[in-house]
């Protein structure tokens, strides 16, 4: 299937029956079908029959957006942390520290409890680029403690590789 379908659209599906496209995503259409409810076929699936396909309409926001801009907003408005996904590959894994001298104790963690660490600094850094941008100051001072906190970003993203997503990156100064 090449025809890019809109809300609306009546399908029939190989295995899942007949169905309506009720979302779109980047790449995705959500379904309801009659007999086994609620499906996401990717958009490159080829075995999917159009039955009555509805226009696609290129200026709705999808879901992911709305819930995305949700999301950053009660952030804004609270101080709630959101899950964040250590990448699969640190699982299970430890933080090993050796001090130069042999003899102090080294530190040795769970990765994943550094991990949260690092989302925690993620986040307070956050909440307090929002709350400078409401202050009262003068926006010169806003504009000099943003640069700061942007700074501050930019040196954290060695952190990075512990993220499975890239939307939970630090991001610094973009050059």
């Amino acid at each position: 299937m090449t025809e890019a379908l809109g809300i609306g659209s009546r399908v029939k599906h190989p295995e899942f029956g007949a169905g309506v496209v009720i979302q779109l995503r980047n790449d995705a259409y959500e379904i309801v079908f009659i007999d086994h409810g609620f499906k996401q076929i990717m958009r490159t699936y080829q075995h999917l029959e159009i039955v009555e396909a509805m226009e696609e309409e290129r200026d709705l926001v999808s879901y992911e957006k709305v819930e995305r801009s949700f999301l950053r907003l009660i952030r804004q408005l609270t101080d709630i942390q959101e899950t964040v996904p250590l990448a699969k590959k640190w699982a299970g894994g430890r933080i090993i520290l050796e001090p130069g001298d042999t003899k102090l104790a080294g530190k040795d963690l769970p990765i994943d409890a550094f991990f949260h660490k690092i989302v925690m600094i993620r986040d307070r850094l956050r909440v307090l680029e929002q709350r400078v941008n409401a202050s009262e100051l003068p926006d010169i001072d806003k504009v000099n403690i943003q640069q700061y906190i942007t700074r501050i970003y930019g040196t954290l993203t060695s952190f990075n590789v512990l993220f499975a997503e890239k939307e939970h990156y630090f991001q610094g100064e973009k050059t």
